[in-house]
């Protein structure tokens, strides 16, 4: 009786929270973290059927199904994610998430087809090149990692804070060196040269670096996405840094400033605002509301339009 009591009062909250993709995974994440995984499944599943022309979040999916022991979709789920290109074996291999399906003989074949993917396609590898990036992806993620652990102990201000504050700003300085180097020899690997998370490595540094920096590589970087050799969502956010520090309006909205007075957040000044979600789904990027929903902002355009002067004005007088 309790089982059907539940199921029916399940039924009821997921109809409540309407059909938008995006609020759906929203739920589906929150209650992941709450370690609701039935729930979390659930509207993972809601959510696929609501668009199921997207590919994204379903290794998230396959966790919080196979956590919730429903084996059926955790392995449909994770198989669909590494078709659409989550190859990252040694990460499916180690996550506890996956545990309860790891005896099963479908992630047995799952897996076996991947290793032998894996080592057809990293057999054309740079290796020496890869290892190179891996590392200097550990060293950017570590410090960043460190000072927002600190940051949520600390606050934003104290010696704790100054001192992984320098030493971020060492290693950011001693990684772009290395990625200078490498851009200007080899020019931007492809993850068919380095694999997937080395090959993210060049923007993640490039991202940190300063306006000179990011100016003078920004154009190979678009035709390294032209080639398919990074990522356009990349991209679009290397674009909106680039165009803010140069004084002129961002294309896609990635970029969030913080009302010094209000000390909330809201999207800095945007190009033909109407207009947005077309150039960010060209991209690859979700529309614009769900984005600036992880900073606790309400996507209004004609609200927006209007504060667009004093947007401006603010961000001017930070720069």
């Amino acid at each position: 009786m309790k089982k059907i009591t539940f199921l029916a009062l399940f039924a009821t909250i997921l109809t409540s929270y309407g059909q938008k993709y995006g609020d759906l995974i929203k739920k589906a994440d929150s209650s992941y973290e709450v370690k609701n995984y039935t729930i979390s499944t659930a509207f993972f599943e809601k959510a696929f059927k609501t668009k199921p022309e997207l590919k994204e979040n379903f290794y998230n999916a396959a966790c919080a199904a196979s956590l919730a022991n429903d084996k059926k979709n955790s392995l449909k789920w994770l198989e669909i994610a590494i078709n659409n290109g989550f190859d990252n074996l040694n990460h499916i291999n180690t996550d506890s998430d996956l545990d309860n399906v790891r005896n099963e003989k479908k992630f047995n074949k799952i897996i076996s087809d991947l290793q032998k993917k894996t080592e057809l396609v990293e057999a054309k590898y740079d290796k020496p090149l890869q290892k190179e990036l891996l590392e200097i992806l550990k060293e950017d993620q570590e410090i960043r990692n460190q000072y927002f652990s600190a940051q949520k102990k600390y606050g934003y201000q104290g010696k704790e804070m100054d001192s992984l504050g320098k030493i971020m700003v060492l290693k950011d300085s001693l990684n772009l060196k290395r990625i200078v180097k490498i851009l200007d020899e080899k020019g931007w690997a492809g993850k068919d040269v380095v694999g997937q998370q080395a090959n993210q490595t060049v923007f993640l540094v490039i991202q940190h670096s300063n306006l000179k920096i990011q100016q003078r590589y920004l154009p190979m970087m678009r035709e390294a996405v032209k080639k398919g050799n990074a990522n356009s969502d990349s991209l679009a956010l290397l674009e909106d840094r680039v165009a803010l520090r140069e004084g002129r309006k961002q294309i896609y909205g990635s970029q969030v400033g913080t009302n010094p007075v209000t000390k909330t957040q809201y999207v800095l000044p945007l190009e033909d605002p109407d207009n947005v979600d077309k150039r960010r789904a060209e991209v690859g990027l979700d529309p614009l509301s769900d984005y600036v929903k992880f900073w606790n902002i309400v996507w209004d355009i004609d609200q927006y339009k209007k504060d667009l002067p004093e947007i401006e004005k603010m961000s001017k007088q930070k720069n």
